[in-house]
């Protein structure tokens, strides 16, 4: 489907809007600053005066964090977090992208660059002169969380292993934070997935394109997506074979933000891709629900808070991580119902959107510190980084949790 093929669905549910204002009280940027008047008016208010060939009508909408909570409460399901994605990617056309964007939003370039010097590169991160330069020159905020190195990489660990011989297989998709800043996780991934009978196959691949996306970056982002598609679906040798991804904002880039806003419905790989992929937690619990699931748990006498970011909340499959962490005996699992902890994948450590991101998350924030909780569990690692930084609690993924519980990596297991 072409471009304007595609733009024309999105702009056919236009219509639909009843100007109800729903998405506006929902809308968790537009309550933070006046810079953003919401996402009726950004959508489908300003798409109606938006005519091909002729400038934008609004830079507002550079505003929009891209949370897709305007869409998932539109009572009408008009599209409108995908038609402000939309807006940006012609106002990004006609302004030009800054230098800091088409950096931020290679994080396999950064990944490779700062992987062999991790000490180093971590050590600048941290040091407030340097923040402060990167500010000025770049326009990442000198107080933004960014992740640290891990200093090795996970498909290297990967590769360096086999995993056992099943007729049920699964194609992991680790995605980018797994890859260059937390490798454990994807360990701990392949772990519980080995121990639940699967044999786990881990291709060559790259970025989603997700950032590049989020920052109006369409042209890059289709030849990122597309070619991870590919790269996952020379693997899918059966029609059990599945794709398992841990980055719940990745998977649902592969799931469905790429085919909807990148205008490629109709690439046949990424189709069967889309279709092939799960979340590792929606899995777990459709093997749960089919009495498929391994609950040999051991006992966790802890409490933790959950909180389901935005983009999980995007795949329409309710919060399977909170329904898994309460398989765990003796574990105090405590829901936060605060809709988005501002971060957007890269939006929060822009200079000029680090204080509004950092407003938009203060409810999450506030109920993290009065949990009693010294630990989060959330699906996506941006957000953990930045609830890290904000509430200076530890956060991890929720498999971490039923890692522990299963007693993986302990002697005899």
């Amino acid at each position: 489907m072409s471009d304007l093929a595609e733009l024309a669905l999105l702009r056919g549910s236009l219509d639909h809007c009843i100007k109800c204002t729903i998405c506006e009280t929902a809308c968790p940027v537009a309550a933070a600053t006046p810079l953003f008047p919401g996402p009726k008016y950004a959508g489908p208010q300003s798409e109606r005066y938006r005519v091909l060939g002729e400038p934008s009508v609004d830079a507002s909408v550079d505003y929009c964090s891209g949370c897709g909570i305007c869409s998932q409460v539109c009572p009408q399901g008009v599209k409108i977090a995908e038609i402000n994605a939309q807006a940006r990617d012609k106002l990004k056309r006609q302004r030009g992208v800054p230098l800091r964007d088409r950096i931020i939003t290679r994080p396999t370039w950064l990944g490779r660059v700062g992987t062999p010097v991790a000490p180093l590169a971590n050590l600048t991160l941290r040091l407030r002169p340097t923040r402060v330069l990167a500010q000025r020159l770049l326009g990442v905020h000198r107080d933004a969380a960014l992740p640290r190195f891990a200093g090795r990489r996970f498909s290297r660990w990967a590769a360096a292993r086999s995993s056992p011989r099943s007729a049920r297989r699964v194609v992991y998709f680790h995605g980018c934070g797994t890859e260059y800043y937390e490798p454990w996780e994807g360990e701990k991934v392949v772990a519980i997935l080995e121990h639940n009978g699967f044999e786990v196959i881990t291709p060559r691949q790259d970025c989603c394109g997700l950032p590049l996306q989020s920052s109006g970056l369409f042209d890059d982002a289709r030849k990122a997506v597309l070619k991870l598609a590919r790269a996952l679906a020379a693997h899918l040798d059966g029609e059990e074979t599945i794709i398992v991804g841990n980055a719940t904002s990745c998977t649902l880039m592969l799931k469905r933000e790429a085919r909807e806003i990148l205008a490629l419905s109709e690439d046949p790989t990424l189709r069967l891709v889309a279709e092939r992929t799960y979340d590792i937690c929606e899995l777990l619990l459709e093997l749960h629900h089919r009495g498929e699931l391994r609950t040999d748990f051991r006992a966790l006498p802890e409490t933790v808070a959950y909180h389901a970011p935005c983009q999980q909340q995007g795949h329409w499959i309710g919060k399977p991580a909170l329904e898994l962490l309460e398989l765990i005996p003796e574990l105090d699992v405590r829901e936060m119902d605060a809709r988005c902890c501002g971060i957007a994948g890269t939006y929060g450590i822009k200079a000029e959107k680090y204080e509004i991101g950092m407003r938009v998350g203060q409810e999450l924030f506030s109920q993290v510190q009065a949990s009693g909780a010294a630990t989060v569990a959330c699906d996506s690692e941006t957000c953990r980084w930045q609830i890290a930084h904000a509430t200076r609690r530890e956060a991890v993924h929720p498999i971490d949790y039923l890692y522990r519980a299963y007693g993986l990596g302990q002697p005899g297991v």
